[in-house]
């Protein structure tokens, strides 16, 4: 198994954000999770590449253990993370924000052939190199965020909510990348609201309400349930 997080918890303060949580992500796989507003979902991704510390349990990636680590340390490990809101670098050009995404890697010339990979999988960021990332469209920037985030040669790539606030159209072409990413070998985890689309793209499935595990299994299985198509589907 490539990812195994077992009985972690987070808490900010006093407050349980979520309790007891077990995933796993098979090398090559998609894994989704998939809630409500407040689950725990992004919580969740945060605990696993770092950014906030887990109050118990344990993950391993590669059966190494890295919830002891910082995050710099994870991401060099091989966890990137796309946050929520894709948070690029405003100021910056396409190229640079790019670069950033390599900051923690020393092997240049593979660095140079990983930027000319994300230009060749995203035609408009090579057209838009030293354009100010501010000044791009929502779709362009997510775009952005991915081609960042591949660049620091992970072997999971971690996406929150990357459909969001985002044109039906460029929806569909965010999801064609992630199949595309996926099917180069690279594990996908991705956090979704739009059950439908992550139920759709994922393997493996798993449901947060509340900070808790309510259900996990296969991802077609999971999309015929019951509960979660009249809870998450709208059915």
């Amino acid at each position: 198994m490539l990812l195994e997080a077992r009985g972690i918890a987070v808490s900010y303060g006093k407050v349980s954000a979520i309790r007891d949580i077990s995933i796993t992500v098979p090398e090559g796989k998609i894994v989704t999770i998939i809630g409500g507003n407040g689950a725990g979902k992004t919580t969740t991704l945060r605990a696993l590449s770092g950014m906030v510390p887990i109050r118990s349990g344990e993950i391993r990636l590669g059966g190494t253990r890295i919830d002891t680590l910082p995050a710099d340390r994870i991401v060099a490990h091989g966890i990137a993370h796309v946050p929520e809101g894709r948070r690029i670098f405003p100021d910056m050009t396409v190229e640079e924000n790019l670069r950033t995404g390599a900051f923690l890697r020393r092997d240049h010339d593979k660095v140079e052939k990983d930027l000319a990979d994300v230009y060749a999988r995203f035609p408009r960021l090579r057209e838009r190199r030293g354009q100010r990332a501010q000044t791009m469209s929502g779709g362009e920037q997510q775009m952005l965020a991915i081609g960042r985030a591949l660049m620091s040669d992970p072997k999971i790539l971690m996406m929150d909510e990357p459909s969001m606030g985002l044109a039906p159209v460029i929806v569909e072409e965010i999801a064609v990348i992630i199949e595309e990413i996926n099917a180069r070998g690279l594990s996908v985890v991705l956090v979704e609201q739009n059950a439908e689309l992550a139920l759709d793209l994922a393997d493996q499935a798993y449901v947060l309400e509340t900070g808790n595990m309510a259900l996990e299994g296969p991802a077609h299985e999971l999309h015929d349930n019951e509960h979660v198509r009249a809870a998450y589907l709208g059915i």
